[in-house]
């Protein structure tokens, strides 16, 4: 063969591997198939499914198969790749009300939700990372712009943690200094701009200073608008701002703490969420005092009351389950020295606030997601949502301690932690 056929020839063999290559390059990469194989699965709608397998592939479940014999031993099912008979699984949690990035600093003083130095920022990742640890594979961050940067590098993939709806900047009412209707209205849509996914605001004051803070007009101005910008709405109420925030159509009332059983039932009326805390919140602040204490927000004063706001909020959250249809979510509202613990809320639930242990889970699972706009994307354990899966060593509805125990975590088809049945952690983390 002639030198220069020679050279037509390879440049020819060649052409057609880049070409087969380049092919290669833009054919999809077919997404990888895990099966889970469960003896007891909590579906996040209140159901129980038994002896059950959960196929994933990629970031979402596919299907959920009846596991009719011991896994590995299935030639037509298919090889299990996570064993988890004997514990109990279900959908990730989701903590609807926490501070992401509030942290203490160097001092061991309560750095708060504005920290922008190095410390702060590895802080913040560092809660993250306990958050997602502790069973909780969905966030909401309600009020500092420090967690749009966290969200997107979680989002990115470039850290592990939580999902993370944040408010980026909250509403503060302060009477007419909180601005006019319009003023409102725009603060609402600067909010959109900076990239909020939800607007929290501050409709009254504390726990033990309760008064409202903006007006019905107010309230009215800045829940209508942000339906108008597509956002959902969670107001800080309590006593008189709760009916205020409901007659206003604001989606979410936080706390709540003073609500008579008359707002309670307008709230289940107009379909307002209720997130009210049972006693995670109060006790770390008890534990921390040394840490948080600083006048005039965190005062001497204040923490003498707290321990008595302990079982006024469990009281609270008594009657608030005996309202037919009133939509209990859950959230924390986990500070610093709260983060990684968040499912404490659940055994005070439980044990002194008179929640059916199902029910505790429904609302940080199914009603949870419904609440945050998610239904369609996480929350339950069903074909078509993100495989986003914890188990625990234990079974929540009969010992609500269970929920300490979280073994296994999946969020989005990846495998954060697996310490089921004695196996080693994909990451290694300690809760504290």
């Amino acid at each position: 063969m002639r030198s220069s056929e020679i050279i037509f020839s390879m440049v020819g063999i060649l052409s057609l591997s880049a070409l087969a290559q380049q092919v290669s390059s833009q054919m999809p990469i077919p997404p990888k198939r895990i099966v889970i194989a469960a003896s007891a699965v909590l579906d996040g709608k209140g159901h129980v499914l038994h002896d059950t397998r959960i196929v994933v592939e990629g970031s979402k479940i596919v299907a959920i198969e009846p596991n009719v014999v011991p896994p590995n031993h299935d030639a037509k099912a298919g090889p299990v790749d996570y064993d988890l008979r004997g514990l109990t699984v279900l959908p990730g949690w989701i903590d609807a009300h926490v501070h992401i990035t509030w942290s203490f600093g160097p001092d061991g003083k309560n750095a708060g939700q504005g920290g922008t130095t190095q410390e702060a920022a590895y802080a913040a990742a560092s809660n993250a990372w306990l958050t997602l640890l502790a069973g909780f594979t969905a966030v909401q961050s309600v009020g500092s712009p420090a967690d749009i940067p966290l969200r997107d590098a979680i989002a990115r993939g470039l850290l592990p943690g939580p999902r993370i709806l944040t408010a980026a900047e909250a509403l503060s009412g302060r009477g007419e200094q909180t601005g006019t209707p319009n003023e409102i209205r725009i603060f609402v849509r600067k909010q959109k701009a900076a990239g909020a996914d939800l607007i929290k605001i501050y409709a009254s004051g504390g726990m033990t200073r309760g008064t409202m803070t903006m007006s019905q007009e107010q309230l009215n101005a800045a829940c209508d608008e942000a339906k108008k910008q597509g956002l959902r709405t969670l107001v800080h109420a309590f006593r008189d701002a709760v009916r205020a925030a409901t007659l206003a159509g604001c989606t979410e009332v936080e706390h709540g703490l003073g609500a008579s059983d008359d707002d309670l039932r307008l709230m289940a009326e107009r379909g307002t969420y209720l997130d009210p805390q049972a006693g995670l919140l109060l006790a770390t602040y008890l534990q921390y005092k040394d840490s948080y204490l600083a006048p005039p927000y965190y005062s001497e004063e204040g923490f003498a009351a707290m321990k008595g706001l302990i079982p006024a909020h469990q009281e609270f959250i008594r009657r608030a389950v005996r309202i037919p249809g009133l939509k209990i979510v859950y959230g924390t509202d986990a500070v610093a020295g709260a983060h990684g613990r968040n499912a404490e809320d659940f055994i005070n639930r439980v044990r002194e606030g008179g929640v059916d242990p199902m029910v505790a889970m429904v609302s940080a699972n199914s009603l949870g997601a419904e609440a945050l706009g998610m239904a369609d994307q996480i929350g339950s354990i069903v074909p078509g949502l993100q495989a986003d899966i914890i188990a625990l060593d234990g079974d929540p509805l009969k010992d609500i301690t269970a929920v300490r125990r979280v073994v296994f975590v999946m969020k989005g088809g990846v495998v954060y932690k697996n310490a089921a049945h004695g196996a080693s952690p994909v990451y290694a983390g300690v809760l504290r």
